[in-house]
């Protein structure tokens, strides 16, 4: 009842923060507040409340702009990302913005520390393990690790720390909530400097455990193969819902080893009965167990990482467990093999090596790389080896500054094509021009060469990666 009455207590804090006719129509008591999910107010529309699985309207006039004006000035600062919060509670106030700046819409998230939640893997947690969790928005992820952080903190008195980037794990303010126990927290500045914050966390603090949310960049992916490598346990949830999801992404396919395509010799290539370039698993993976989350009480455990990745790159159903929660509390754990074959971006990766071009990209995002090849037909592949390359594919700041890679693939006589900007347009143009197609609609390209110029990697962030990159080099010659 306690925990009850201190979350009633907390929704009662963000409803105090919208417009006193609003604020009179959300539902007070029982089921209905309970199962709030967030308020939408956006300008000119009727406002709404939102549940499950349902939405219903608070009032029959729109909202204006006294009315986004009333609820920003009572929450806290909005940082790069458009979120805010009120400090000591969980809860979430996203902003949409026009172009000017000005903001037309808000989503007011009910944030609730949930206890329990944690029951259906907390075997994992105990083996000191480090976990990696997937799922869909809003199935509880945060949640999730929230609940983590508390028991391995807390019961299994575990160095605990978070590494908070919009304050939804530990709450707004200086002062964390107190959902998560003895854990400590680690706020970061900007989104963009998240990985920054996950290493500074392991050299200063000495944690055992490091808790982290929404791994979605290649620093990011850097950092975490750092500190698990330290033998920092890590706790986190990255951007997609399944394993083979990230098997397809080439951003963050490292934290479960990485994606290569290896050229087998003919009789090796028949002894396994396969092609002669066959896809395999560059190096362990940075979590050992991957946990999909279906529903609050459905979740699918991989636990060996290694071997699931393995399986699904030959083609195999890779093994995994099925864990359930019934309403009386109660595990049901039971094997199955779920029936995921190897992604089809992967399958078109491990074509033939005879007349593929194997296209090393310097400053150039792989994953708009792909999807130029993809969209063209081309023999052509995405190589994440320098030496296996057969072409490198750079930005012109790159080849003027003359950086390692575009130096060494010009003294192997690997062939070196500089484009002025790293658009999919200038991607696309580039590809034509070295696969004879430069008559297909090439004239239409030619006003878009700003086109996506404010996206590409910055010369500071290509810096960073090499940093971290030399810095793991020398952790491995120690």
């Amino acid at each position: 009842m306690t925990e009850e009455r201190e979350s009633a207590n907390e929704a009662l804090l963000l409803l105090d923060t919208l417009p006193p006719d609003l604020r009179e129509a959300v539902p007070l008591q029982g089921a209905a507040l309970d199962s709030l999910l967030e308020l939408v107010l956006d300008l000119g529309r009727r406002p709404e409340a939102r549940y499950p699985n349902s939405a219903e309207y608070l009032s029959e006039r729109e909202v204006t702009r006294e009315d986004l004006d009333y609820v920003t000035h009572r929450v806290g600062a909005f940082g790069e990302d458009n979120r805010a919060g009120i400090p000591r509670t969980l809860h979430r106030i996203s902003a949409m913005r026009n172009r000017s700046g000005a903001v037309v819409g808000l989503t007011c998230r009910f944030g609730r520390a949930i206890s329990g939640t944690i029951t259906i893997i907390r075997d994992l947690l105990e083996s000191g393990k480090s976990v990696l969790i997937l799922g869909r928005p809003g199935v509880g992820k945060t949640t999730l690790l929230r609940e983590a952080a508390r028991v391995l903190a807390e019961e299994l008195r575990k160095r605990v720390v978070i590494v908070d980037t919009s304050n939804e794990i530990a709450g707004d303010g200086d002062i964390p909530h107190p959902a998560i126990g003895r854990a400590r927290r680690m706020q970061v500045p900007r989104p963009a400097e998240q990985h920054a914050v996950m290493i500074e966390a392991v050299e200063n603090h000495m944690p055992e455990v490091i808790v982290i949310d929404e791994i979605g960049t290649e620093l990011e992916a850097l950092a975490a193969r750092t500190i698990a490598e330290r033998g920092v346990q890590l706790i986190g949830t990255a951007h997609g819902r399944t394993l083979e999801n990230l098997m397809s992404n080439p951003t963050l396919s490292d934290l479960i080893g990485g994606i290569q395509a290896v050229t087998l010799g003919d009789d090796e290539a028949r002894r396994r009965g396969t092609q002669k370039t066959v896809l395999e698993r560059k190096a362990p993976p940075t979590f050992d167990i991957l946990v999909e989350i279906q529903s609050w009480d459905e979740m699918a455990v991989y636990g060996d990482v290694a071997a699931a990745v393995d399986a699904m790159l030959r083609g195999e159903a890779p093994e995994a467990e099925a864990r359930t929660k019934n309403a009386d509390g109660q595990i049901r754990v039971s094997e199955v093999h779920t029936a995921a074959p190897v992604a089809p971006a992967l399958q078109r990766r491990a074509m033939p090596a005879e007349g593929v071009q194997r296209i090393f990209p310097v400053g150039i995002r792989s994953d708009r790389l792909e999807e130029a090849i993809e969209k063209l037909g081309v023999m052509a592949m995405v190589e994440r080896e320098l030496s296996q390359a057969t072409l490198v594919m750079t930005l012109r700041q790159y080849y003027q500054r003359d950086v390692p890679w575009v130096r060494r693939a010009e003294g192997r006589g690997v062939p070196v094509y500089v484009l002025r900007a790293g658009s999919s347009a200038h991607i696309e143009r580039q590809l034509r021009s070295i696969f004879n197609r430069e008559a297909e609609a090439d004239d239409l390209l030619e006003d878009r060469d700003d086109e996506g110029a404010a996206n590409e990697p910055s010369t500071r962030e290509a810096g960073e990666i090499t940093r971290l990159q030399r810095r793991m080099s020398e952790r491995y010659r120690r």
